[in-house]
């Protein structure tokens, strides 16, 4: 995975991706940003089109990797755009769309001419547009469109912008990256650089919105102060997680790791990092990572924030927890969302069982043979007899 910082539709993003992640992909899978469609994912159809540093560019066949530090511009972000607007009028006049699958791509590419074309030459403009292909209008009514909103606009004074404003070409060569790893590709990795990813630390890890939230709460029988100081000791919790190991060294803010879970025949090893967030003062606690599995090409995004609600005079501990996640991918295809809370309620268990065995000193399940996977064999059929069990008494309670 590489971390990425750039700004969408005049909205800072930072996100992992693999290296391999196509732009278009990239903006439909994880900004949702379903504008941008994608026809021939060769870079023929035009349909993908959006703007990079101002300029068309055929996300299909760009790495977003290579788009660090770019400013990318889908049709989204041209809702209150000026050339845009009159473009989307014109083509409704002049019944330049018919299915609509090619019009993303039709104004972004439609809008670079109007800005930059002297004048409505029907010639330029067809050369313009030759890049994307249309099944259904016979482009009449687009030539038309275009050349109509290029001749109010010059009559009313617009003049054109040569070049469309371009000074340099493509987001990689634009001098706009900041990622280290992205400079290193294009042969500029520096020092510097490499010194500002070392120390970059938890800042790596971006928020997020969840798609999922849900609470819960376990207790264990030993003070809020003890229990903060141990979920402070990142090997140790990670020692109590079932499937859990980590894979670099740990520090108080940020830790690498990676968790296995197989679910019948599907095999799962998420690999990914944390940010940790803890404040003593209100003994609580956030924990925000990321992590993505190969094999299935699934990615996931998660949050847990924990508070330490002290009970029985202070001798135990209730420890509160809102879990918010979203997953991507083929897994999440499977992953419905009873199957995920009562799956997070297992491990919830499992968390605080093996807690409260490190807290009085005996070995947590599983730490002398290393971590175990996560079965979801066995949480399947756990959560199928505990459901069993609840039809049972629901029907004899009757």
């Amino acid at each position: 995975m590489t971390m990425i910082g750039l700004t969408v539709n005049a909205r800072a993003v930072t996100a992992a991706v693999e290296p391999r992640t196509h732009l278009a992909d990239f903006l439909r899978d994880n900004l949702n940003l379903t504008g941008t469609h994608l026809g021939c994912e060769h870079g023929v159809c035009g349909a993908c089109t959006v703007l990079l540093d101002g300029m068309p560019a055929r996300s299909c066949i760009t790495y977003a990797v290579a788009c660090d530090g770019a400013r990318v511009t889908t049709i989204e972000g041209l809702d209150d755009d000026e050339i845009a607007t009159e473009l989307r009028a014109a083509f409704a006049r002049e019944h330049a769309l018919q299915c609509g699958y090619c019009t993303p791509g039709m104004l972004v590419a439609a809008r670079d001419l109007v800005l930059r074309l002297p004048t409505s030459d029907e010639h330029g403009i067809r050369v313009g547009m030759s890049g994307n292909l249309c099944r259904c209008t016979g482009y009449v009514g687009i030539v038309r469109a275009i050349r109509t909103v290029i001749d109010q606009r010059r009559q009313r004074g617009v003049a054109p912008v040569p070049g469309g404003g371009r000074q340099t070409l493509g987001p990689a060569g634009s001098g706009n990256a900041t990622n280290p790893t992205v400079s290193a590709i294009a042969g500029k990795t520096t020092a510097k650089a490499e010194t500002a990813d070392e120390n970059s630390g938890a800042m790596a890890i971006p928020d997020f919105t969840p798609a999922k939230v849900f609470n819960d709460q376990f207790t264990v029988t030993y003070p809020p102060d003890k229990v903060f100081d141990m979920l402070g000791d990142v090997a140790q919790v990670a020692a109590c997680l079932p499937g859990t190991s980590l894979t670099g060294t740990p520090t108080p803010e940020r830790v690498e790791g990676m968790i296995r879970v197989k679910l019948g025949p599907i095999s799962a090893e998420f690999r990914g990092a944390a940010r940790i967030e803890r404040v003593a003062e209100t003994l609580s606690g956030r924990i925000v990572g990321m992590g993505s599995d190969q094999r299935s090409r699934s990615s996931t995004q998660g949050e847990i924030r924990y508070q330490l609600v002290p009970i029985e005079q202070g001798a135990a501990t209730r420890v509160e927890l809102s879990i918010g996640y979203s997953l991507k991918g083929m897994l999440a295809q499977i992953a419905r969302d009873g199957l995920v809370r009562d799956l997070a309620a297992r491990l919830t268990a499992d968390f605080a069982r093996n807690l409260d065995r490190h807290l009085s000193g005996a070995p947590v399940d599983g730490t002398a043979e290393g971590s175990q996977n996560l079965n979801g064999v066995s949480l399947l059929l756990d959560l199928l007899r505990r459901r069993a069990q609840k039809t049972i008494r629901r029907i004899i309670g009757r």
